[in-house]
């Protein structure tokens, strides 16, 4: 695991609840955990909101809104981060919405690694993040769909409100993702399924925030 004082400088570190002192990073690889047939493996879940976006062009519809240029260097800045941490998804499940679209393209021309991963763009996570409440229920069916055992990080894309409710659900913690920040979450089990299974609403662990213009350690 990395100490504190090896992060890069915008990752934000979830507090220990014990302790005033800042936690250490997000584990780095799937290596960090030898697994064996009676130990659960690593998974590890990217919930990232897309970046920011532009409202110029009144005749566009929502879906349809492009990224800002600042919105394109904050998602190239979030993937360097990522790739530094180790947290390098296989596996990227994406809302269909231009500003989503564009954000995973800033990303996969700043980090090779991220053309790398398998991707599908799911059209319901543009409309399901409006709903109340029905967001990480619809990421767990959607990630079971999709995944595979040998996978073992797996970003999502998409929006707000939804975004923050899944994160806050699956953690158990108060999580607010601004454009262009992720939340970090970890559990174990031997399939995508059974890390869900075992960990329920509140027991994925919250590693870290990641945004692309902070150095604040809380």
């Amino acid at each position: 695991m990395l100490s504190l004082q090896c992060l890069p400088p915008f990752f934000i570190s979830v507090p220990n609840r014990s302790t005033n002192s800042c936690s250490t990073a997000p584990l780095r690889a799937t290596s960090d955990f030898a697994a064996s047939p009676s130990t659960p493996i690593s998974r590890r879940l990217i919930l990232l909101r897309h970046a920011h976006s532009s409202w110029d062009d009144i005749s566009l519809r929502d879906h349809d809104r492009p990224l800002t240029k600042t919105g394109q260097a904050d998602a190239a800045k979030v993937a360097q981060i990522l790739s530094s941490l180790g947290w390098l998804p296989q596996l990227i499940l994406s809302s269909d919405a231009t500003r989503t679209r564009e954000t995973l393209k800033s990303m996969q021309a700043q980090v090779d690694e991220f053309m790398e991963a398998n991707v599908h763009f799911i059209p319901s996570f543009y409309s399901i993040a409006a709903m109340d409440g029905q967001t990480a229920e619809h990421l767990q069916n959607i990630i079971s769909k999709y995944s595979t055992p040998d996978i073992s990080t797996i970003m999502c894309m998409g929006h707000n409100k939804g975004w923050e409710e899944a994160a806050s659900m699956l953690s158990g913690a108060s999580v607010k993702l601004k454009t262009c920040n992720a939340a970090l979450l970890q559990a174990f089990g031997n399939s995508w399924e059974e890390a869900f299974a075992l960990s329920g609403p509140g027991g994925w662990k919250l590693e870290g925030l990641v945004a692309p213009d902070s150095s604040i350690c809380v």
